[in-house]
């Protein structure tokens, strides 16, 4: 059977399944997908059926970002914008140390990993993801704040996650030291590229829409952008993430400049497009996910990963708590129940996508422990996924208990 054939497959399981039409509050349909596609994995056709870190890359990851970028609410990320670069940069950044931190100390009474492996798995782990958990956050009243802070933060993060794992991963497979200033020197170069391809291809997109109304071509000049930026971003070393991002957020204050009939009809055909396009590429990309991490879940350290996974809250939270700190308006506004509106950002910080994208990198690189590795950091994001998701909404609702009181 034919890749196309199983790809047709797994569109067909998506359609049933969305059609189903799942409470996503108590059990979002992502989780279902991702859980389908384990049991997939032992049906003969999908047995060896693998999918290329690359694929999933630079196929799925461009037109998801871009569309969560463009529909992004520029007032939003205006007045959250302090607070959403802070966590995907400075954030992402401790939370990586931290958690590598606690991965090498807590494997040593178990299965002892290396500085640099520990910094690894952190780096794989650490990118949040946006898609199964913004809807739950936005169905429940009084957190649509948050809600904007973790869609934001994950947007962004996204790029900054990629650019601290190509470093780490360099140095886990030439043996070198870790060099706090080169990390830094190549973390600026990166993402200031990416960013700044993204604020060009972006600025371009919203200068051309407005020499055309016709429907197919704003959706190629669209896609032409989501694609164009990251493989030029990639092309010159950048951020290829960043850019798609940046594009994205340049499209959404262009229309939030001015909203006139026109420019609401230009979005409008986007949206048709993009609102089409985008469940399709997430419920097979979670088919994937499911289907891909089976062969490496069969192990015997997953004390250890959950360990891990529990570890991952912790350093969010600690991080989480300490940035949101800084900000006087966020101090005043969580200051009544700033326990459970910090255990909400940090529970709300849902590994997906990104970290499996990352960890299928490390199937063909030269990591000491590969095996173990790979299988410890699925069975983390698997749990992540499955666990959190699901106690999204509850938090959601004690939150808002607790704040009619």
């Amino acid at each position: 059977m034919t890749i196309l054939h199983q790809l047709m497959i797994l569109l067909l399981v998506s359609i049933v399944v969305r059609m189903l039409d799942i409470k996503q509050k108590y059990f979002p349909v992502l989780v279902v997908l991702a859980l389908i596609g384990i049991g997939l994995s032992f049906i003969p056709i999908f047995s060896d059926f693998s999918v290329a870190s690359d694929v999933l890359y630079e196929v799925f990851i461009p037109g998801l970002l871009f569309v969560s970028a463009y529909q992004f609410s520029a007032k939003a990320f205006k007045s959250n914008a302090p607070v959403i670069m802070t966590l995907a940069t400075v954030g992402m950044l401790g939370t990586v140390f931290l958690l590598g931190i606690g991965i090498y100390y807590t494997s040593a009474l178990i299965h002892p990993l290396a500085w640099n492996v520990s910094l690894l798995l952190a780096a794989i782990l650490v990118p949040t993801d946006p898609v199964s958990v913004v809807n739950i956050l936005k169905q429940s009243n009084g957190v649509d704040e948050i809600a904007d802070i973790v869609e934001g933060e994950s947007m962004l993060n996204d790029g900054t996650s990629i650019v601290m794992f190509t470093i780490v991963l360099s140095m886990v497979e030439t043996g070198g030291g870790f060099s706090i200033l080169h990390f830094l020197q190549e973390f600026m170069v990166v993402s200031a590229g990416g960013v700044g391809v993204g604020l060009i291809t972006g600025w371009i997109l919203s200068k051309l829409l407005r020499f055309t109304s016709h429907p197919d071509y704003l959706v190629m000049l669209s896609v032409l952008t989501a694609y164009g930026s990251f493989l030029l971003a990639e092309q010159f070393g950048f951020s290829g993430v960043l850019a798609t991002v940046v594009s994205g957020i340049m499209l959404s204050f262009a229309f939030a400049k001015k909203e006139t009939e026109e420019e609401k009809k230009t979005r409008n055909h986007l949206n048709i497009f993009w609102n089409i396009l985008n469940p399709i590429l997430t419920s097979i990309l979670f088919l994937l996910i499911g289907i891909q991490a089976t062969s490496y879940l069969n192990f015997s350290q997953w004390p250890l990963a959950f360990l891990i996974f529990l570890l991952s809250l912790l350093a969010r939270t600690i991080i989480v708590f300490s940035l949101m700190s800084i900000f006087p308006n966020w101090r005043k506004t969580l200051f009544r129940n700033i326990l459970l509106n910090f255990l909400l950002l940090s529970w709300a910080g849902i590994k997906g996508s990104m970290s499996i994208v990352l960890l299928l990198w490390t199937v063909n690189s030269s990591v000491g422990n590969q095996s173990l590795v790979i299988s410890i950091a699925f069975a983390a994001i698997l749990i992540s996924f499955v666990l959190q998701s699901m106690g999204v909404y509850p938090l959601t609702k004690l939150l808002k208990k607790v704040e009619s009181k």
